[in-house]
């Protein structure tokens, strides 16, 4: 084997180890990727069941339910026009209350949304840019009010 075909071998090996260590890192990250979505979105396009995702908006009034075992709570997430049931087993942050903005993080199980972990806002100024965006959208965020 003559030098130069030995330094294209090495230059094609070189190439195909780049090539699959960037495939495994692509796969490996598309595993933490995580979606936001509105229960607009949600309803007109459901992911697979599989999926994590975010769904944000705002805790519909008179929606929020404590099962008896007291850690359980079942409420629903409104961007206006749609909204989406939620499933969520353990505590709720301080912050959470009806008419609250929040954003949930889970799975899309036969049209509930299985809840692992639940975001209040912190003030009354500050919204998610996803779940403001998505209120815009729909026509109930107004700039310098409250939702």
């Amino acid at each position: 084997m003559t030098r130069k075909r030995r330094r294209l071998y090495g230059v094609l090996l070189g190439l195909a180890a780049l090539g699959a260590a960037t495939a495994m890192a692509l796969l490996a990250f598309q595993d933490n990727l995580v979606f936001f979505f509105s229960p607009s979105d949600l309803i007109a396009k459901p992911p697979s069941a599989d999926r994590n995702l975010r769904l944000g908006g705002l805790v519909e009034t008179d929606s929020v339910k404590k099962l008896p075992d007291g850690r359980t709570v079942e409420f629903r997430i409104t961007d206006g026009p749609n909204t989406v049931a939620v499933h969520y087993a353990g505590i709720l942050p301080d912050l959470f209350r009806e008419g609250q903005g929040v954003v949930v993080e889970g799975r899309l199980v036969s049209g509930v949304f299985q809840a692992r972990e639940v975001l209040a806002k912190h003030d009354e100024t500050y919204m998610p840019r996803e779940v403001a965006d998505a209120l815009k959208k729909s026509g109930h965020w107004q700039e310098g009010k409250k939702p």
